[in-house]
């Protein structure tokens, strides 16, 4: 995006996004701010769904907006306007200021230190993040019904749907800060998605699939979605429950994504210097079992978290989180790192592009020899309810999925629950298969855990 030019699908040029930060850090100085950061962005987007072959919804989404934050000393103030006007940039300043002047102090508040920022050609750094689709509402809608089209063909027994969806999104941004901070740049994310049901009366079970990319010419075909939503609905007709057991559970990969999200939120600042983690003081210790490595990599082309600086404009760097089951770092923003006393990481806005990976792990661990290597025990695809504790780490989920015996599925399974502690679930995970499905900012193979607690009948 060259900074002349109002991006495709956009209402405002870089340079225009430019002047208000320049403009919105020149009041903030006038008024007497010791300190100011601010951000300037705009969104455009479509979503159009539709349902047994009827059209159902139509949704054009276009907003902008201003973000100041302004400090006077550590006292800090925040405040926003979708309004661009130099009044209203002048008004909104004023109330950060203001709100800034009544806030008590805290001394972890602040800008990042220079020396973190991301320096022109840091923050410039092209990750090829902008791929905007001139899809209109008829093309989207013609996609979305060959999504649901496709699911309907694969088999008789696909009696229902609750909709197929288009959405094509995209936005851009600028920010700056008074420390010489300057950076922004365009990105877009696509999806095409359907959820399928398959049964009749009492016998009736839903699932859902997916894509989402960047780039709307990566995306899987309309018909290769709708096909493999219908074949989940499909398998998990005629499920039941299991008698309580304690046996190996293994997750399905996007599944596995969560425990990898877990172990995120429990080594984020925030979390640790609330003493609010299971894993306090891990830094240097043991979390994870020994055949395990996770890696970060926040300049990956295309990927779906990644970013050359944080939401502070800190510059963000690859790294080795785990190594052989041992923590590198945790995610700290620059706020946390002070309360913890520690260094900022740049992770303002949280992880990017994190990659499980076990060191015994081959290429053709893919779901079927997971299985095998499973034996027997629960496969489980589908989540439900919020029952983890992430102070304690105690884990206790709604499950449903599929019961393995001698490496084959054998039935479907419902109304189970499923129960452990993370803590102990991360140590004991004895295999990461190479079926990898990038969740987020999350890639991860299907993950066994070598035995939960199944509460069944």
């Amino acid at each position: 995006m060259t900074p002349t030019t109002t991006p495709q699908g956009f209402a405002y040029a870089r340079e225009q996004f430019q002047q208000i930060i320049e403009d919105t850090l020149a009041i903030a100085r006038g008024l007497g701010a010791s300190d100011a950061a601010a951000e300037v962005s705009e969104g455009a987007g479509l979503s159009v769904s539709v349902r047994k072959g009827e059209l159902e919804n139509v949704e054009r989404n276009r907003d902008k907006s201003v973000g100041v934050t302004v400090y006077l000393g550590q006292r800090r103030g925040n405040a926003s306007t979708s309004d661009f006007s130099r009044q209203a940039l002048e008004q909104t300043v004023r109330a950060a200021y203001d709100i800034a002047r009544f806030t008590a102090e805290d001394p972890a508040a602040g800008l990042p230190d220079e020396a973190d920022l991301a320096g022109p050609d840091e923050a410039a750094l092209d990750l090829d993040l902008f791929h905007p689709w001139a899809v209109d509402a008829a093309q989207a809608a013609a996609l979305a019904q060959r999504c649901e089209d496709a699911a309907f063909a694969t088999d008789r027994r696909i009696t229902n749907s609750e909709g197929a969806a288009v959405s094509a999104q995209q936005s851009h941004f600028w920010a700056g800060n008074t420390r010489g901070f300057r950076g922004g740049y365009a990105s877009s994310r696509h999806s095409i998605s359907v959820a399928p049901i398959a049964g009749r009366g009492a016998h009736m079970e839903r699932d859902a699939w997916y894509t989402s990319m960047r780039d709307p010419m990566a995306l899987a075909s309309p018909e290769s979605v709708g096909r493999y939503a219908a074949e989940r609905a499909l398998a998990r007709l005629h499920g039941r429950k299991v008698a309580t057991c304690e046996v190996p559970v293994l997750f399905e990969a996007p599944l596995a994504a969560g425990l990898l999200g877990a172990y995120v939120q429990a080594t984020s600042g925030g979390a640790l210097y609330r003493r609010a983690s299971f894993l306090l003081d891990s830094l240097g210790q043991t979390a994870m079992a020994e055949h395990l490595d996770v890696d970060e990599d926040p300049h990956e082309p295309r990927g779906k978290a990644s970013a050359p600086f944080d939401d502070e404009g800190v510059r963000t760097r690859r790294r080795r989180v785990v190594s052989a089951g041992v923590v590198q770092g945790y995610f700290l923003s620059s706020y946390s790192a002070r309360k913890l006393g520690m260094k900022t990481t740049g992770h303002a806005g949280g992880s990017q592009n994190l990659r499980l990976r076990s060191r015994l792990t081959r290429p053709g661990d893919h779901l079927e020899q997971m299985l095998r290597t499973l034996g027997r025990g629960l496969f489980v695809t589908e989540l439900m309810g919020q029952g983890v504790n992430s102070v304690t780490g105690d884990y206790s989920r709604g499950a449903a999925g599929y019961w393995v015996e001698g490496g084959r599925i054998v039935h479907p399974v419902h109304e189970v629950t499923i129960a452990g502690n993370l803590r102990d679930m991360l140590r004991r995970i004895v295999a990461v298969g190479a079926d990898v499905y990038t969740l987020g900012g999350k890639s991860v193979g299907s993950v066994l855990i070598a035995d939960m607690k199944v509460a069944g009948d």
